[in-house]
């Protein structure tokens, strides 16, 4: 399983939510990750925030990976969202974004952080994979593809050599 797999579970998993801003996204989001977590709402939403203001994590391709890294945080966590209609997200090829996979990760763990990041640009980046999470209508589904998408630069740590 790689490694956004390892975070996801069906209830991860929100298909047509109506949203009609950046804004209203990022709200639905913080919520959603911090329930997860027992974290607070609106140090999830600042720090999603915070993240935005540096840039946008628009991929292109109607795609984007909202995350942060907060010290409040105890472990990672994620979930992934399908808006009913795209959302404007300052992506860098200018098109409005209807898939999202938010993360939220400890401040400390920069390595898991960027092992998720890798592991769900390159799943997203799949066209394939993009128009099954476009079209389907069962969360179970999309959870199963998320998590059982896998590349060569994908490798579990249990079939890494020496460990």
């Amino acid at each position: 399983m790689n490694p956004v797999g390892e975070l996801l579970d069906v209830s991860d998993i929100h298909l047509d939510v109506d949203v009609s801003s950046k804004a209203e996204l990022l709200e639905q989001l913080a919520g959603w990750l911090a329930g997860r977590h027992g974290l607070s709402k609106t140090e999830v939403l600042e720090s999603l925030n915070a993240r935005e203001q540096l840039g946008s994590t628009g991929l292109g391709h109607g795609v984007a990976i909202p995350h942060a890294r907060m010290s409040e945080c105890g472990a990672a966590t994620g979930i992934f969202v399908r808006t009913r209609a795209p959302v404007p997200f300052n992506a860098p090829d200018g098109n409005p974004v209807s898939l999202f996979l938010a993360l939220v990760v400890p401040k400390y763990a920069t390595h898991r952080h960027l092992q998720l990041l890798a592991a769900a640009a390159s799943i997203l980046s799949d066209r394939t994979v993009r128009n099954v999470l476009r079209t389907s209508t069962d969360p179970k589904a999309v959870r199963d593809l998320l998590a059982g998408w896998r590349d060569s630069h994908t490798v579990d740590a249990s079939e890494r050599p020496g460990d």
